[in-house]
C-alpha cells in the first residue's frame, strides 16, 4: 500500500513537506496545494516556488484546479518543464467560493462540460494526469455517469473521497459509494477520506482490495509520525518545530510565522493527551514569542499519546 499526504491549502506547502519527509517521513507521495492557472498564463511567486523542483526533495505531484482546457494545458507544460510527469486535477474541492465558478467538485455538476473538458486535457497534455474527485456535486446518485466519463480516458490514477461537493466534510463517507467505483472501473485508485489511525488504513486496504493507495489529510496533520517508523518524542516534535520556524521566519517573517504555526500546531495537539489550556494559550498567542512559548509548553509539559492509540479503528470511518 502506498500512502499519500492530501494537499492542504495553506498548509501543506513545500516547507511543510520538505520538513515532514526530512523528520517523520513515511509518505509515498506529497500533493501541492492547488495551483490555479488563470489566462494570464503567468505564474505567480507563490507558484514558482511551489514548483521549483529545489524546493520538492520529496516526491511531489503538483495539484490544478481549472476548468479551462487552454489554462491547464499551459500550465501542465509549465509542469512538464520543470521535470514533473504528472499533474493532478482537483474535482474535488467543496469550497463554496470555488464550486460556484464551477471549479473543484462544481465541475461534476455539469457532466457535458466536464467531459468537454476532459477530451481537450487529455488529449494534448504532456504529462500523465491523475484525478481526485468527489463521488458527485448534490448526491450519490450521480457517481455513475461521472464515473463512466473518467472511464474513457487514461487517467493514471483516481483518488476518491466518497462524499459529495455539497457535503463538504460533514458525516461519515459513503462507503457503499467507494465500493462501487471499485466494482466499475480499471482505473488505479487511492481512497480518501477519514482515514486517522494505522487501523482505519488497515480496514480499507482489506474491504477494498482494488485499492492501491491510500491519501490522508488531517489524520496525518494532527499526528505527522502516524506512518512513521520513528518513535514520537518531545525532542522529534521540537525538531519538528524549529525546523519549520527556521524556515518560515526569513522567507514570511515572524507575524505571519506565527499565525502559520498556530494552525499547523493545533491540528498537532493531536498528538498529546489533551488540556484545554494549551491550546488557549496556543489560540489567545499575538505574537511569534508568545506562539512560541505556547508550543513548547505544549511539546516540554503534555504527555504524548501512546502508539496503541493509532491503532484502533476511530469513530469516523464506518465499517461496510
Amino acid at each position: 500500500m502506498k500512502y499519500y499526504l492530501a494537499p492542504m491549502e495553506g498548509l501543506t506547502d513545500s516547507v511543510y513537506r520538505t520538513v515532514h519527509h526530512k523528520i517523520f517521513g513515511g509518505v509515498d507521495r506529497y500533493y501541492t496545494p492547488f495551483l490555479s492557472p488563470t489566462e494570464v498564463h503567468r505564474l505567480t511567486p507563490r507558484e514558482v516556488r511551489e514548483l521549483d523542483p529545489a524546493n520538492n526533495p520529496a516526491p511531489t505531484v503538483p495539484q490544478l484546479l481549472c476548468k479551462n482546457a487552454d489554462d491547464f494545458l499551459w500550465m501542465s507544460a509549465e509542469i512538464a518543464a520543470r521535470g514533473y510527469g504528472e499533474v493532478n486535477l482537483n474535482l474535488g474541492c467543496p469550497s463554496g467560493t470555488v464550486t460556484a465558478k464551477k471549479k473543484g467538485s462544481g465541475l461534476l455538476a455539469e457532466t457535458d462540460m466536464l467531459e468537454q473538458f476532459l477530451d481537450r486535457i487529455f488529449a494534448a497534455c504532456p504529462i500523465d494526469i491523475s484525478i481526485k474527485t468527489r463521488i458527485g456535486y448534490q448526491d450519490a446518485d450521480e457517481l455513475p455517469e461521472i464515473l463512466e466519463i473518467y472511464n474513457k480516458y487514461p487517467v493514471k490514477e483516481l483518488t476518491v473521497h466518497p462524499r459529495t461537493g455539497k457535503e463538504m466534510y460533514r458525516g461519515v463517507p459513503h462507503l457503499d459509494a467507494y465500493a462501487y467505483v471499485c466494482k466499475n472501473t480499471d482505473i488505479p485508485l487511492c481512497y480518501n477520506g477519514n482515514v486517522s489511525t494505522r487501523a482505519d488504513a488497515a480496514y480499507i486496504a482489506e474491504r477494498f482490495p482494488r485499492t492501491e493507495a491510500i491519501m490522508l489529510g488531517r489524520g496525518l496533520l494532527s499526528c505527522p509520525a502516524l506512518l512513521s517508523d520513528k518513535t514520537v518524542t518531545r525532542a522529534l516534535m521540537m525538531e519538528f518545530h524549529r525546523e519549520l520556524t527556521d524556515r518560515y521566519r526569513p522567507s514570511i517573517g515572524d507575524y505571519a510565522t506565527s499565525g502559520r504555526m498556530k494552525e499547523i500546531w493545533l491540528l498537532m495537539s493531536g498528538t498529546f493527551e489533551q488540556d484545554k489550556k494549551y491550546i488557549r494559550r496556543l489560540q489567545q498567542a499575538k505574537t511569534y514569542e508568545e506562539m512560541d512559548g505556547a508550543v513548547t509548553a505544549m511539546i516540554c509539559e503534555l504527555p504524548i499519546k501512546a502508539r496503541e492509540t493509532y491503532e484502533k479503528r476511530s469513530e469516523n470511518l464506518p465499517n461496510l
